[in-house]
This record gives structure tokens, sequence and C-alpha cells, in this order.
């Protein structure tokens, strides 16, 4: 189980490197694109490139900011419960999180499998490429998700019994 979580771990720390290099690339392609515009230099596979980063740079960075506890959440309705119903409309919430990712994966699969024979107008890859970050950081926040899942569970069973709940002694 610890080369599992290394190897998550590690998974976690290369998307986030990606997700850094695709954001720094984007922001250098749309300012080079501006600066030489100004000199009527048209590089037009830079809309392109730029349309690539922002998508895998958007996927990539949702994923990091939902598995870290960044996104927004509205909890103004469950914030005053015992923390025992707290962790049950979490579980909840994440059960339905869970589905909804699995459905965005498997119809992310097809789309890109749709998209394989289009190209981009000016580079010579297919299109699927940018669908693919949708299926890649969904199927990574699965994995977040059945963590954090797994994470409530075994909180709402140390809060039921106390530690020997948890330990199945």
């Amino acid at each position: 189980m610890n080369l599992i979580k290394r190897v998550y771990n590690f998974c976690c720390k290369v998307e986030v490197v990606l997700c850094c290099i695709g954001f720094i690339g984007l922001v250098s392609m749309v300012f080079l694109s501006a600066f030489l515009r100004f000199f009527r230099v048209s590089m037009a596979w830079n809309i392109d490139m730029a349309m690539l980063l922002l998508a895998w740079t958007a996927f990539l960075g949702a994923d990091i900011a939902y598995r870290s506890g960044r996104l927004v959440g509205v909890d103004i309705l469950v914030r005053n419960f015992p923390k025992k119903i707290q962790l049950i409309v979490q579980v909840l919430v994440s059960l339905v999180i869970l589905a909804a990712l699995f459905i965005i994966v498997y119809y992310g699969f097809r789309l890109a499998w749709f998209d394989r024979l289009r190209r981009f107008q000016s580079l010579p890859i297919p299109f699927s490429i940018v669908t693919l970050s949708i299926v890649l950081a969904s199927a990574s926040m699965v994995i977040s998700t059945l963590i954090k899942i797994k994470d409530r569970v075994l909180l709402l069973i140390e809060k039921e019994g106390g530690p020997q709940a948890a330990s199945g002694g």
C-alpha cells in the first residue's frame, strides 16, 4: 500500500509541474503573439497552441484545486449541523461528484475518439489531445474523490464507536 501512495504522490507532483509549465507556456504564447502582432508578424499556430495549453492547464488546475480542497464550497446549510451529519453529507456529495466524474470520463473518451480525425487548423496534431485533458483530469479527480470518501467514512466509523471500531477490534 505504501508503494501505491508513493506512486499517487509522485503523479500529483507531476501534475502540478505540468500545470505550471502549461501556464507559463500559455502566458508566453499569448504575450509573444501580442508582441509580434505589434510588428505585423503573424504566428497562426500560436492560437491553437494557446488553446491546447489553456485546456490542459485549466483541467489539471481544477484537479489540483479539488484535491487540495481549494474549490469554492457552500457549507452555510450544514455548517451548524453536528460533525457526524456533516461527514454524512460530505460523503453523499462526494458520491454524487463521483457519479458525475464517471459520466465525464466515459463521454470524454467517446468525444476524444470522435475528435481523433479532427485536426487543428495550424498544428499537425489531432484535436483529441485537447479533449483528453478533461478525461485525464476527471480520472484523477475520481481517485481524489475515492480517497476523500474513504477518509470521511473512516472518520464516521471512528466517531461511531471510537478508536476500537476504526481498528476493527
